[in-house]
């Protein structure tokens, strides 16, 4: 599959005063000569007021590495409340316009990838051409530790050459659709579908805190057992299963970027004990969280 380049919105940025507000330290066009796929590193200033982000085409994949901040954003309607942490993916909507504001520390850095529509749209009429719920995909593409993972590995690719980038852009794209973005017989209205994003939002705040189906359920005013229908429904997964792979994405973080022992962690990432956290860990990723570290 061949990317054109020209049809690519080769300006995602246009209309944000992007010197204002982050520092480029990677771009795939430049730095690698990528044509198929737009991958950046950026390093953000930490307090930021009024920071209007232009609606693009194309699916936008943010990725936070490093930093924390409370961060607000308005796409029209009312707030959204969130957190800047690492591993916390996020998708942005295409063509939908946000203005964001935040306050965090001075370590704020971040993987972004930029999936050109032409190939989101290929895919589409591939699969059938049905029309991605991209507001689903959203919702819960936070808890995909493969594409997390796709995202790490594009953002160090360094001078891997564009077949490397177009094949990361076609298996990006087949994983979102299929796995987040196709439309079901069964999927909820629109009024579920925001109260589903509500479950995940709790979810996420509660993430070191034992949670039942109930507290959850009884968060977003529905039954159990609606609960857990809209919620597969919109996510593929029950939300114990996606809740365990938050746990398990932030145990891999705290990996990675920490020395702590595993009995420090386990309580962190919501778990019991070290071998809770191991038997977790291991289901989802396939390897102990002693090789994952050592790897």
């Amino acid at each position: 599959m061949v990317f054109d380049s020209a049809r690519f919105d080769m300006q995602p940025y246009v209309g944000f005063e992007m010197d204002r507000f982050v520092r480029r330290t990677f771009c795939s066009w430049e730095d690698a000569g990528w044509r198929s796929l737009l991958v950046q590193r950026f390093e953000h200033v930490p307090v930021a007021e009024d920071l209007a982000l232009p609606g693009a085409a194309d699916l936008h994949l943010v990725l936070p590495i490093s930093g924390l901040a409370e961060m607000e954003t308005r796409d029209g309607g009312r707030a959204v409340h969130d957190r800047w942490r690492p591993g916390r993916l996020q998708l942005g909507l295409p063509h939908q316009a946000t203005v964001r504001r935040y306050r965090g520390d001075a370590d704020m850095r971040s993987v972004q990838v930029h999936i050109p529509r032409d190939i989101v749209d290929s895919a589409v009429a591939r699969l059938g051409g049905d029309v991605p719920d991209f507001e689903a995909m959203a919702a819960s593409v936070g808890g995909d530790p493969l594409i997390e993972e796709m995202v790490r590995a594009l953002g160090s690719a360094g001078a891997a050459d564009d077949l490397y980038a177009e094949t990361g852009a076609a298996f990006l794209t087949m994983h979102l659709l299929t796995r987040h973005g196709r439309l079901r017989a069964d999927r909820p209205p629109a009024r579920e579908d925001a109260r589903v994003r509500a479950a995940v939002a709790f979810l996420r705040e509660r993430l070191a805190e034992p949670v039942t189906l109930a507290d959850v359920a009884d968060e977003v005013h529905l039954s159990v057992y609606h609960l857990v229908r809209v919620f597969r429904a919109a996510t593929g997964q029950t939300p114990h299963r996606f809740l365990t792979g938050l746990r398990v994405e932030e145990a891999k973080r705290l990996l990675r970027e920490t020395d702590l022992p595993l009995d420090r962690i386990a309580p962190r990432c919501g778990f019991t004990s070290p071998g809770a956290l191991s038997a977790a860990f291991v289901r989802h990723t396939g390897i102990r969280p002693s090789a994952y570290r050592n790897s």
